[in-house]
């Protein structure tokens, strides 16, 4: 008669059965939450990205508006008809109307993404869609009023004073929702870090006491085979696990040892795809978050940028317009010199239009466009149209311009962009050099090609900023090192060189060639002559 197997082999089967199942269980348990806690950084990453795209299409949006200003400002200024003026500004409504569009499309796929971000999220994105329609309605009216048909600025200029407060209010309302709804999504990645922890710590809590039960419930009573056992669930209790037991017999006991072997195997193999999991979460975090910080600070910077633009704008179409004002009011009061009045009036408008034209060119330059109009031009007719513009700020700086006489040459190359490179030079040296007080303008000949040098007597430039000086946006170390855009110099170089020109620069300068007590600097600018 066979002898039944003790009951208490079955219960030991059972109960290591159940303990393998529950440590599988909370294996999968664990790598499912690693899952599914990756996926949802993942998908925030992805909107805090798609909010960064968006506030990046607002800044080219704030381009475009300004860019609009100004062409609409100098089509009304110069009484143009409804149809010049219209046509003038129908390529930047064009760019304005596809930029809404696509601004247009993305918040709502912000909106259907935040299904999963609650109310709020999706309440704040349908804000973004309202601001974005009134903004396209401000364009539409600023737009209609622009088509009325009449040339008087004064029935013009209020719809784009309306649209330049207005319009720049609400973008920058836009911008700011934008910067907050990214802010909360990085505030939801940290609580999302906290959470995964503190799951992390109820598993190890888990698996701790799951390791205790099997010690004074199974372990425990059995032989003394059980106490390497006994040592290697310790060892797996302090997360060690590089268990290794010896397996000296098949009975359950050795298979339970062999399974223990390979456990502790997969438990390492885990924790250490964990830890690197972990670390490449780590990075790409510390990753995203840098290249958010460094993206902020490029849209302060260009904020900064763009309101002093727009301050220097101010101060250079305010002064003619102030002159031809007072001008035309001495007429207006029947003065016996009307005659030069007018004549005053006809000179300061003409200097607005030709600034207006040098912004205009500017701008355009800025989006990679330089169109150059060569033409065959006197260098000493260059140099008079120089002097008169440039000449009230060097008296109002308390300076002295000491012009030389010109040789009769003739250099090929676009008069309207060279003369106000070299007036860019000078009002340069005038923001630098002011100390000085003295301004040389000399003629530079060689066989093939002529032009002038700038000389000032100021405080030089530094020899290791002089390799980047003519890098866009690049400013020195001196006391004036912040003061006007840092563009000059770059838009110089680009100017010049476009016309197979060269422009070099001496700093300190040789005291044979010095001005006075100052380093000083000197700037050559060369163009090819003008074939005869």
């Amino acid at each position: 008669m066979k002898k039944a197997l003790p009951r208490s082999v079955l219960s030991l089967k059972l109960r290591l059965g159940i303990g393998a199942a529950l440590l599988g269980t909370g294996t999968i348990v664990i790598a499912l939450i690693l899952y599914l806690g990756l996926n949802e950084v993942a998908e925030r990453l992805d909107t805090t990205l798609a909010s960064e795209n968006r506030m990046a299409r607002y800044a080219n949006l704030s381009t475009q508006a300004s860019t609009l200003l100004v062409v609409a400002t100098e089509a009304v200024q110069t009484g143009q008809e409804k149809d010049a003026r219209m046509d003038r500004i129908g390529p930047v409504t064009e760019q304005m109307r596809r930029s809404f569009i696509l601004l247009h499309k993305e918040v709502e796929d912000a909106i259907a993404a935040a299904n999963a971000l609650g109310l709020d999220e999706q309440s704040r994105h349908g804000a973004q869609s309202l601001g974005l329609a009134r903004m396209e309605a401000m364009l539409t009216t600023t737009l209609d009023g622009l088509a009325t048909d009449t040339r008087d600025p004064s029935s013009l200029k209020p719809y784009l004073d309306s649209f330049a407060s207005s319009f720049e209010q609400l973008l920058s309302q836009a911008v700011n929702n934008e910067v907050l709804f990214r802010n909360n999504i990085l505030s939801g990645i940290d609580a999302l870090r906290r959470r995964l922890t503190f799951i992390a710590v109820g598993i190890a809590f888990a698996t701790l006491l799951a390791v205790a039960l099997f010690y004074f419930g199974l372990i425990r009573p059995q032989f003394r085979r059980l106490d390497h056992l006994q040592r290697a669930a310790h060892q797996i209790g302090q997360e060690d696990f590089t268990v290794t037991l010896p397996v000296t017999r098949m009975d359950e006991i050795g298979q339970l040892s062999l399974e223990t072997n390979r456990m502790a195997a997969a438990l390492l193999a885990r924790k250490q795809d964990v830890a690197a999991e972990w670390a490449r979460l780590n990075e790409t975090i510390a990753q995203r978050t840098q290249e958010l910080q460094a993206a902020n600070a490029s849209l302060a910077e260009t904020d900064e940028k763009r309101r002093r633009f727009f301050a220097d704008i101010s101060h250079e179409l305010r002064t003619p317009l102030t002159v031809i004002l007072l001008e035309a009011q001495i007429g207006k009061k029947g003065s016996p010199n009307a005659q030069d009045a007018f004549a005053t009036i006809e000179a300061r408008a003409a200097r607005l239009n030709r600034r207006i034209d040098d912004l205009l060119r500017l701008a355009r330059s800025d989006t990679g466009e330089l169109a150059l109009d060569p033409q065959v031009t006197a260098l000493s007719e260059l140099l008079h149209d120089v002097r008169l513009e440039i000449q009230a700020e060097v008296d109002s700086a308390g300076m002295v311009l000491h012009v030389a006489d010109m040789p009769d040459i003739s250099l090929h190359c676009d008069p309207n962009w060279v003369r106000q490179v070299i007036v860019s030079l000078i009002r340069n040296a005038i923001r630098h050099a002011r100390h000085g007080q003295d301004l040389q303008i000399s003629p530079e000949v060689e066989t093939a090609r002529a032009g002038v040098s700038i000389t000032d007597n100021g405080p030089g430039i530094n020899a290791e900023d002089q390799p980047r000086v003519f890098d866009r946006f690049a400013q020195g170390q001196s006391a004036t090192a912040h003061q006007g855009f840092g563009v000059g110099l770059a838009l110089v170089r680009w100017v010049i060189e476009a016309q197979q020109g060269d422009i070099t620069l001496t700093s300190p300068l040789p005291r044979a060639e010095a001005l006075g007590t100052g380093p000083g600097t000197k700037i050559s600018v060369l163009l090819p002559c003008a074939r005869v």
